[in-house]
C-alpha cells in the first residue's frame, strides 16, 4: 500500500511535519510512504530575497511530484503552509492541474488528508485545512482528519497546533519556531491513521 505525502515548504516547517507524517505511515504494516514536493512557482531571485534559499537546498533531494503519480497511490496526504487562511499558491497551482484526474474519476475513493502551518496561533490553520477539503471532495476523495484519539490536541500546558481537521504547527512571525514534539506526534498520528483508513478502504 502506497501513501504519497505531497507538500510545499518554503522555510522547512512543513518539510519537517511531512517527515513525521511519513514516519507514522510506515508504522502501519504493509504501508509505504513517499515524500514529494510540488513545483516551485517563484523564481530563484525571489526565493533568495525571501531568505529561503538555504532551507530550499535542504529539501532539494525530495522529488518533485507530478499529478500522474496520484492515481497509483492508495492515499494522499497534502501539506501546505497557510496563506491568508488558504493553501499556498504553489499547492493551488498543483491542485488546479488535476482536471484530467477529476474527469476520469482517477482519485475517487482514495483517502486524503491535510496538514498545515501558520506564523501565529490563530493564523488560519483550521480554515486552510477545511478549504483544502473542498477540491478533494470534488475529486471524490475520502477525507480523513485527526481524531480526538490523538489527545495531544487537548493539551493546555503549551501553545500548540493540531485540531480535529489535521496536524499543524506554529512557525512564529520570523519562522523561528520549528515543530514541537507534540505537533510532530500529531503528524505521526495522522500519517498512521490515514494509512490505517486507506488499508481498510482497499480491502475487497
Amino acid at each position: 500500500m502506497k501513501v504519497l505525502v505531497v507538500y510545499y515548504s518554503m522555510y522547512g516547517h512543513i518539510h519537517r511535519m511531512a517527515e513525521a507524517v511519513a514516519e507514522g505511515v510506515k508504522e502501519v504494516k504493509g504501508a509505504e510512504a513517499a515524500l514529494r514536493r510540488v513545483p516551485e512557482t517563484l523564481s530563484e531571485e525571489v526565493v533568495k530575497k525571501m531568505g529561503a534559499s538555504e532551507a530550499q537546498k535542504t529539501m532539494s533531494h525530495i522529488p518533485i511530484c507530478t499529478t500522474d503519480e496520484l492515481p497509483a497511490a492508495d492515499a494522499v496526504i497534502f501539506g501546505t503552509p497557510t496563506r491568508y487562511g488558504n493553501m499556498c499558491g504553489q499547492m493551488k497551482q498543483f491542485i488546479d492541474a488535476t482536471g484530467k484526474l477529476w474527469a476520469s474519476g482517477a482519485l475517487v475513493g482514495k483517502a486524503a488528508s491535510v496538514f498545515t502551518s501558520s506564523a501565529t496561533q490563530h493564523g488560519g490553520q483550521e480554515s486552510t485545512i477545511l478549504s483544502f477539503h473542498v477540491p478533494l471532495l470534488h475529486l471524490g476523495m475520502v477525507i480523513v482528519g485527526l481524531p480526538y484519539s490523538f489527545q495531544g490536541q487537548m493539551r493546555m500546558d503549551e501553545i500548540t497546533g493540531c485540531s480535529p481537521y489535521g496536524a499543524s504547527t506554529i512557525a512564529g512571525g520570523q519562522g523561528e519556531r520549528m515543530p514541537s514534539e507534540n505537533e510532530l506526534s500529531g503528524a505521526r498520528f495522522q500519517g498512521r491513521w490515514v494509512a490505517t483508513i486507506a488499508s481498510r478502504l482497499s480491502r475487497k
